[in-house]
């Protein structure tokens, strides 16, 4: 059905509805007698007619009331479907796919859970934790979070609390045991935990700035890992020294399970943002929680 034919049908149904060519028109926005050759050119592209006019009503044929009564349930249908998409829009309801690295799901999303849920009932929130690099709109995301220095140039961007570092990190036992590297380029003749990405073969780096320039070193040992929280525990154990998120840390640090070092060489970088397609109509779900995440964690 073509745009034309459904607005000559729509015309059809408030002539009907109001049983008068004048009020119709009203409520189309329309002239009575534009009105009036709207439903002609209807009865003539049907070949029948639908109306019986008089000068003081309107009044349907056979054909008219029959046709009316098909069309009723359509028009309450749309209507129905139209209220349903304006509930997405206007009422955090459906359900929001999201993608996050686990460091950023445990710190960020893992806090809110009941709270969301309390505030926004309809709303299923569906997360794949993966720390893979995920392009969120082939993948069927709706949002991702994911460190600032990884975003491509045409998502938008929110920024989630402040600024991260990594350190190196090992248990007292083991440091009592090897001593503590005092350069990253020691770090060569210790026993290291890597890890690795879902989904890649390349091992992560270990970085470190002197003098406001990055450099890499490339660590070795007997593990390697594609869960961080795996590594950590394998450096608490005693294994080797691991390389992760201060921030992740700090609940180790403080109980005396890790020892930090080099912390002069780790110097901070950009953080953690949440970033969804550019567009125009955001779900009002989306809206939702990205306003309880910089209510939580606020830009620093």
């Amino acid at each position: 059905m073509r745009g034309g034919e459904f607005a000559d049908l729509q015309a059809f149904a408030a002539i009907a509805r109001h049983g008068h060519f004048a009020r119709a028109a009203a409520e189309l926005g329309v002239s009575p007698s534009a009105l009036s050759q709207t439903m002609r050119h209807l009865e003539e592209r049907l070949g029948v007619r639908l109306l019986h006019r008089t000068t003081r009503s309107v009044a349907l044929t056979e054909a008219g009331a029959r046709l009316l009564e098909r069309l009723v349930p359509v028009f309450e249908g749309l209507d129905a479907a139209l209220e349903g998409i304006n509930a997405f829009r206007e009422r955090p309801t459906g359900t929001l796919r999201l993608t996050a690295p686990r460091s950023a799901t445990v710190h960020f999303l893992q806090p809110l859970f009941v709270r969301f849920h309390e505030k926004y009932p309809d709303v299923a929130l569906d997360i794949t934790v993966d720390d893979a690099v995920v392009d969120i709109v082939a993948a069927g995301f709706d949002a991702g979070l994911r460190l600032g220095e990884r975003l491509e140039q045409d998502m938008v961007a929110v920024k989630l609390g402040g600024p991260l570092r990594q350190l190196a990190v090992a248990s007292p036992g083991y440091l009592a045991r090897h001593g503590t590297p005092r350069t990253p380029e020691e770090l060569l003749n210790h026993t290291c935990i890597n890890w690795r990405q879902s989904g890649s073969l390349a091992l992560y780096p270990w970085e470190f700035a002197r003098e406001g320039k990055w450099f890499e070193v490339a660590v070795k040992g007997p593990l390697i890992l594609n869960d961080r929280r795996l590594a950590i525990e394998a450096a608490m154990e005693g294994l080797g020294i691991a390389f992760w998120s201060e921030s992740f840390m700090r609940p180790f640090i403080d109980e005396g399970r890790l020892v930090p070092m080099l912390e002069e060489w780790s110097p901070p970088f950009p953080g953690f943002y949440l970033h969804h397609p550019s567009g125009r109509q955001m779900p009002a779900a989306l809206r939702a929680l990205i306003d309880m995440l910089k209510e939580s964690f606020p830009a620093k």
